[in-house]
């Protein structure tokens, strides 16, 4: 009888106390409710198990770790000139150091059972020899086998008695915002180092990282040693390699930049094809991005896509009826926020194929098909060499070609006559010019041809005044040789 009363009040006070918040629910709604629509059950819940809890990320490791290799890269001083002790070739070419062996170190992914690694230009950078250290402890001397610097993407590859572990290369266009990815890199004296985080951000342009302008943001640590390292999703597919820090100091504060997978496999696949540069498609146009100022005087109610500002004639773009003026808007139904990501998308696809761009032109979009050909060699683009007593002696030259250009990567829209290599030693070195230096004048002649140039060059002068265009500068200097 006791029990029995004891459960009766227990029941009794567990209706009393829901009762209110019933009664509540029912009445009238007050006024920080009215217009709330009821917020859906939570999704997340607490480990129920203890395997739940135990739960790592130590199988994907253990799976793709023993891909990533240490990238040692040394290089050996080089000779100072003697004229770089007057100051006005110091103005002319810059203040030059005491030159003195330098080392990089980085990380790198082999991507290809048969030794196929790819990592940073910036991590083999003028390197007279490189060497590669796997996860197991064994060195490799590597070759590198093709550089591209605007994309700061680097193939190199080693031989080994045996297949060597592989990482599977993804898709990053399937990537979004929230992804858990791990960055893994293996840096000279500290060893191998995982750290993880999520996509933070796609298609981010204007890092700082050469002239590629399309990666992937991260919150996973990314250190310096880092660089050439594996971004991995949780297929353990390679999804970028990991290539900078977003800080002044150059450590990491929880921003980091990864270069996308897409392009990294289309770079490797032109090196393992034996190819020695990354060969774009040519589409015959020049690009700026869309400034406010445009999209306004366009009617675009923002700015964005890729603004056209000079066609090639008979080029594929010409053959579209794309002109001036014009901007994509999409290409093969992505769209295109920036001048960047068209730059991207064109990368990543093969010569002779077609691209689907939406043009918005003379206020009316409308869609044109572009085959996308190979880069024209403007007949050769043979190579000159300068001989002879004359500053320009020791360069080999060339006319600039888009072909020539995409090479020495360089914008395929430049002409002129450009230095494509150097001697050492040679008087040209010891003045300082450099490869893609752009010859526009010499003593008072404007130099349209590679021809040209070597006929002026064997002329019977001392004097001597040229100018030359390295970069966005012009430099001019007059001297007596």
């Amino acid at each position: 009888m006791h029990r029995t009363k004891t459960l009766s009040i227990l029941l009794l006070a567990s209706v009393l106390s829901v009762a209110p918040a019933v009664a509540q629910e029912a009445g009238p709604l007050t006024d920080l409710q009215k217009g709330q629509t009821e917020a859906p059950a939570p999704s997340k819940r607490q480990p129920f198990s203890r395997q739940q809890i135990q739960l790592s990320f130590a199988p994907l490791v253990a799976q793709t770790a023993p891909a990533v290799v240490n990238v040692y890269a040394t290089q050996k001083p080089k000779s100072r000139s003697p004229f770089m002790d007057d100051p006005f070739f110091q103005e002319f070419f810059g203040r030059q150091m005491t030159p003195r062996a330098s080392n990089s170190l980085g990380s790198g992914v082999l991507v290809d059972p048969a030794g196929w690694i790819v990592t940073n230009y910036h991590v083999v950078k003028d390197a007279d020899e490189i060497k590669v250290a796997t996860s197991d402890g064994r060195e490799f001397t590597s070759k590198v086998m093709l550089q591209d610097e605007s994309l700061d993407l680097a193939v190199l590859k080693i031989e080994g008695d045996k297949p060597f572990p592989a990482i599977k290369t993804g898709d990053s266009e399937a990537l979004e915002v929230g992804d858990l990815v791990l960055a893994i890199g293996n840096p000279f004296g500290v060893g191998q180092t995982t750290t993880s985080g999520i996509v933070s951000a796609l298609a981010r342009t204007h890092v700082g990282v050469g002239d590629f302008g399309f990666f992937i943001q991260t919150d996973a640590a990314i250190n310096p040693g880092n660089s050439g390292g594996a971004l991995i999703n949780m297929d353990g597919a390679l999804v970028g390699i990991n290539t900078a820090i977003y800080s002044r100091s150059g450590g990491s504060i929880g921003i980091g930049f990864a270069i996308p997978s897409n392009i990294v496999r289309a770079v490797a696949s032109a090196a393992m094809k034996g190819q020695d540069y990354f060969e774009r498609p040519f589409v015959g146009a020049t690009f700026e991005p869309v400034t406010s100022q445009v999209a306004e005087a366009l009617g675009m109610d923002r700015p964005y896509g890729a603004l056209v500002v000079d066609i090639t004639a008979d080029g594929p773009a010409a053959k579209a009826g794309i002109q001036p003026g014009d901007v994509i808007l999409k290409m093969n139904g992505e769209p295109i926020q920036h001048v960047d990501a068209l730059g991207y998308r064109l990368a990543t696809q093969n010569i002779g194929s077609e691209a689907k761009l939406d043009v918005l032109s003379r206020n009316k979009e409308r869609e044109v098909a572009v085959t996308l050909v190979r880069a024209p060699d403007g007949g050769g683009d043979r190579e000159i060499a300068i001989r002879g007593k004359n500053p320009f002696s020791g360069t080999k030259i060339a006319s600039l070609s888009p072909r020539l250009a995409q090479k020495l990567n360089m914008p395929d829209s430049l002409k002129g006559v450009t230095v494509t290599e150097v001697a050492e030693g040679s008087p040209a070195a010891e003045i300082g010019f450099q490869p893609r230096d752009i010859i526009r004048e010499v003593n008072g002649r404007e130099i349209t041809s590679a021809d040209m140039l070597n006929k002026i060059a064997s002329s019977d002068t001392s004097r001597w005044r040229f100018t030359i265009q390295r970069g966005n500068r012009l430099l001019t200097q007059t001297l007596r040789f």
